[in-house]
């Protein structure tokens, strides 16, 4: 799997390269500024690309808007976005056409490897990995809507663990209960929400991070 890396700071990209390397990703490049980035972007097709918000010349979001003009030029290009904080302005415009293989994770996640890696597959996959601090954050500033007071301390921890890109049999594992039970919950959680269930896990996680994003903007 081929893997375009844009990060500016050495030591972080180059423990990167060897992170992706040791679990069988080919790094088809590892490039430090956003002109760098667009340029991968149009040469190599990569499989997947893990993307630093913040890069060189502007230091804002140009990592950010470099990603999100290839997924444009490439519909469902996978993208993995890394980013020091929580902005959600960021996960918002990361969502915001609809398609899978997208992913937000703090630079924290990085130094747990499995979690990382994980995330890195679930996203090349065309599913998605969302930071659990983006989503509780989420949850939190919609927790006073209607609709969001009337799930259950259960109910959202099914529907944070949904957010994160969790299949049910993940769900079910994390919270030790049945693959039926998280079923029920998200069910329960669906209605509630007046979000049609769907087979599809990575439409519906993305319905519910649309739904809870509404009106923050």
């Amino acid at each position: 799997m081929r893997v375009v890396l844009a990060e500016d700071l050495f030591l972080l990209r180059d423990g990167l390269v060897r992170m992706l390397e040791a679990y069988d990703f080919e790094i088809a490049a590892a490039v430090e500024t956003g002109p760098e980035l667009t340029r991968a972007f149009a040469e190599l097709e990569p499989d997947v690309a893990v993307v630093d918000v913040r890069l060189p010349p502007s230091h804002t979001d140009e990592g950010l808007q470099c990603a999100l003009a290839a997924r444009r030029a490439r519909p469902g290009l996978p993208v993995l976005v890394l980013s020091q904080h929580v902005e959600q302005l960021y996960a918002r415009e990361l969502l915001a056409d609809g398609n899978g293989g997208i992913g937000y994770l703090l630079k924290d996640r990085v130094f747990d490897a499995d979690q990382f890696i994980d995330a890195v597959r679930r996203v090349a996959a065309g599913g998605t990995a969302m930071d659990p601090q983006v989503i509780s954050q989420l949850l939190t500033r919609r927790s006073q809507d209607k609709p969001m007071g009337g799930l259950t301390p259960r109910e959202r921890e099914v529907m944070e663990l949904m957010a994160q890109g969790r299949s049910n049999a993940a769900i079910a594992s994390q919270m030790v209960i049945t693959e039926r039970a998280v079923a029920k919950h998200t069910s329960n959680i669906f209605g509630k929400l007046g979000l049609p269930p769907s087979d599809d896990d990575n439409r519906r996680v993305l319905a519910v991070l649309a739904y809870l994003d509404r009106g923050q903007g």
